[in-house]
């Protein structure tokens, strides 16, 4: 049996552990602020619950995009750009130069061991916001994770909403677990920007077999649902027994099988 450990760091920030590899999702390490965008102002508003020191060397990072702060703050960068290897975006990567592989939603990029363990990178779509929001938000991808041996595969979304290309991605694709960024983002206008309790749902029973675990819904002011909506959604609909939700700072163990 093969078993994935998530550690929360806080916001979109994840440490998954599986198969002798270490990555992390969307470093975000500084303290509170604020963040002056082109359009917005984003405002953290807590502290991650483990420093970038704490949290160690990884295989390798997986940055869903680079261009907003609440996925890649400016320690989050520094810790990225010293990485042994680091996925994010085309237009992601030639904008950060050095260490960052550019990944269009379909291509891979595989992790290897010298004790022969290898793990397969699969860059996938997401969308970030509703039609028509691309030309503002820019490209984001999210990732599927494939141990050997057949497990069941991890998906993390990236900073998507639901949409046809992560519908036509879950016929595609045998998760175990899906690392959903969710939070329902807003940061201009009455759409969500992330995931919202009902795309959740549709998560869930497109991804039939998976754990759902639940990130970037805390820590910065333009969220607009909690751990809590989500867990009561689920509730209301009798499969909050899918639901997997970790305080920062804090670890669960999955069997992907």
């Amino acid at each position: 049996m093969t078993a994935v450990k998530i550690t929360l760091i806080g916001g979109p920030t994840a440490l998954i552990e599986v198969g002798g590899f270490r990555l992390l999702t969307d470093p975000t390490f500084d303290p509170p602020g604020d963040y002056k965008l082109p359009h917005v102002t984003l405002t953290k508003t807590s502290r991650p619950a483990l420093s970038a020191r704490a949290v160690g060397p990884v295989d390798a990072v997986l940055l869903s995009h680079d261009q907003h702060a609440d996925n890649f703050d400016h320690s989050g960068r520094a810790y990225a750009m010293a990485a042994s290897r680091l996925f994010t975006t085309v237009a992601g990567a030639q904008r950060l130069g050095g260490v960052a592989e550019g990944l269009a939603p379909g291509e891979k990029k595989e992790l290897t061991k010298p004790d022969g363990a290898a793990l397969t990178v699969t860059a996938t779509p997401a969308r970030h916001g509703p039609a028509g929001i691309e030309p503002l938000a820019g490209d984001v991808i999210g990732f599927v994770l494939a141990p050997t041996g057949g497990a069941r595969s991890i998906y993390i979304t990236g900073d998507t909403v639901w949409y046809d290309g992560v519908a036509e991605l879950a016929r595609r694709v045998h998760a175990g677990v899906v690392l959903l960024f969710a939070g329902a983002a807003k940061t201009r206008g009455a759409f969500h920007l992330t995931m919202d309790a009902n795309d959740a749902i549709e998560m869930a029973h497109a991804f039939p077999d998976a754990v759902i675990v639940p990130v970037h819904y805390e820590g910065w002011a333009h969220f607009s649902q909690s751990g809590d909506d989500l867990l009561q959604s689920f509730k209301a609909l009798g499969i909050s027994e899918r639901l997997r939700l970790i305080a920062p700072g804090a670890s669960t163990t999955i069997e992907l099988g």
